[in-house]
């Protein structure tokens, strides 16, 4: 557990604790209560105040062994999964995954895409007999990948309209066209999240999409150094506030 914990402090305060903007100078650990006191007004916090792990009960090991199981997993890992691996319960497993899930989402949330991009959507929301297929269906969740390449559906006309230079590729539908050279990223990436979705999870609430793609798309981006995504979740991890359990059952609309 000490180590965990001085793995946290080193971490969140690697340039030394400092109180604010008004009390820059710095402060001292207290070593019986494992608190930090400013040294200029005597205030005392917690390392996790004011981070994602804030107000939790359960010991910081326990956060670091789910960054692992949701980082080093290909297609992700379902909070009944997690929570067996963890031993807490489902419902316990699940704010964890949504906590850490939100870290994701805010760390690669504003960085802006560069390059040729490719351009795509796709509707989850599992099988349903009866009724449309496919956009405007009932019960499917719109998830276009991040914005230049498109296959030429009409609401991607917003790309040119905003600046950008806009090839429109006419694909055709069907499996044909999944395979077309000019998108081979985004389908291979679109493919991944199914797969994902219909493995892992089987179903997914379309409230919480963003956090699911998020997580899937902090994995991919960094697939090709696994060792180094468990520290720069940490990293970021404390550096991202609080997220109490009455914020995360909200839609994430923002998204």
């Amino acid at each position: 557990m000490a180590a965990t914990v001085a793995t946290g402090r080193a971490l969140r305060y690697a340039g030394g604790f400092a109180r604010g903007l008004l009390h820059q100078s710095l402060g001292h650990c207290l070593k019986t209560r494992g608190l930090y006191q400013c040294s200029t007004c005597r205030t005392q916090t917690s390392s996790i105040a004011g981070t994602i792990f804030a107000a939790t009960k359960l010991k910081l090991r326990v956060w670091f062994r789910a960054l692992y199981h949701l980082t080093q997993t290909k297609q992700g890992i379902s909070s009944i999964e997690l929570g067996r691996r963890l031993g807490v319960t489902q419902t316990t497993a699940w704010k964890i995954k949504h906590k850490l899930g939100q870290v994701m989402l805010d760390r690669d949330g504003a960085k802006r895409l560069r390059g040729r991009i490719e351009i795509d959507d796709a509707y989850i929301g599992g099988a349903r007999t009866g009724g449309k297929r496919g956009r405007g269906a009932a019960g499917k969740s719109s998830i276009p990948p991040a914005p230049s390449s498109s296959c030429g559906l009409a609401c991607f006309a917003a790309v040119t309209r905003a600046g950008c230079s806009h090839a429109i590729l006419r694909t055709g539908s069907g499996p044909k066209a999944a395979k077309t050279p000019a998108f081979k990223w985004v389908n291979t990436a679109l493919g991944n999240i199914k797969a994902a979705i219909t493995g892992t999870h089987r179903s997914v609430s379309a409230k919480h999409v963003p956090r699911y793609l998020a997580e899937f798309e902090y994995r991919f981006n960094r697939r090709y150094d696994l060792a180094a995504m468990i520290p720069r979740l940490t990293w970021a991890s404390v550096r991202t506030p609080p997220m109490p359990h009455c914020l995360l059952k909200l839609a994430e609309v923002h998204a």
